[in-house]
């Protein structure tokens, strides 16, 4: 966890002050069905300022639905989503500036394949925030440099190896100043020998203090990384607790029979 710190955050014109004793993200009795399947069945669940916490899960247990919930890239069917003290699935919240402190990196890239790392980087900064391009430009480089990609700031993706596209849409993100930052499966695309330097970039934003939630199948990194391991199962949380409690002393049936089938 960070230091404890605060800050002065304005969305939808509402000014709050947040502390780290407060949850960045809080989620309460959240819902969501696809016509008759429901899909998220009654989701409690805070995030901590700084804390990093890995949702692991089998295929349809809800995981990356409730990921793309906290920012309302899916609108929940019911429930409340609270960010930072502004309930995010209030109708008059201007989700948009919700987003713009939240990162969100995919399991595909996508990149505009028409501009080059830097002109990918730079282009959110300049129509979201509205930043000189000399400003965007220069956070764009530094980014990009943080990510291992100094020497690539000129490449298009197609120039580019999956690895090196995805390290260029975690720069992307992290160029909006992101006060929270998901990753929805960022490696699974991946070919496995490009896998961990994703992974590295991944672990240094988490000792810098990064408040991260992550949805992987990658189980060193949540053993090695994550403060709260949660699992999930047909849309409930199942389980959470420490890596330790969760890898090494699972309580649930389900989450033991998942873990032996991983492992």
């Amino acid at each position: 966890m960070s230091e404890a710190n605060s800050e002065t955050v304005v969305v939808d014109g509402a000014t709050a002050t947040t502390t780290d004793d407060k949850p960045v993200i809080r989620i309460e009795d959240l819902r969501k069905s696809f016509g008759d399947n429901e899909v998220l069945r009654g989701i409690d669940l805070q995030v901590q300022r700084g804390e990093v916490v890995v949702i692991l899960g089998p295929s349809g247990s809800g995981k990356s639905t409730l990921l793309r919930c906290v920012n309302l890239l899916e609108t929940p069917t019911s429930g409340h989503i609270f960010f930072e003290a502004t309930e995010i699935t209030a109708k008059k919240t201007d989700i948009n500036a919700v987003r713009a402190k939240v990162g969100m990196v995919f399991q595909n890239f996508n990149l505009f394949p028409h501009l080059t790392a830097k002109g990918n980087v730079m282009l959110a900064q300049r129509k979201v925030l509205k930043r000189s391009k000399e400003e965007a430009e220069r956070i764009a480089i530094d980014q990009l440099t943080k990510v291992g990609l100094a020497d690539r700031i000129d490449f298009k993706p197609s120039e580019l190896s999956g690895g090196q596209q995805q390290r260029v849409a975690i720069a992307r993100a992290l160029a909006m100043d992101p006060h929270v930052m998901l990753f929805d499966e960022a490696t699974s695309a991946l070919d496995p020998e490009l896998v961990r330097d994703v992974l590295g970039v991944m672990k240094e934003l988490a000792r810098g203090g990064m408040t991260m939630i992550v949805v992987t199948h990658e189980m060193g990194f949540a053993r090695d990384v994550a403060d709260r391991v949660i699992f999930m199962d047909g849309g409930y949380i199942v389980e959470q607790g420490t890596p330790e409690d969760v890898f090494d002393n699972p309580q649930s049936d389900r989450t033991k029979d998942f873990l032996g089938h991983i492992s």
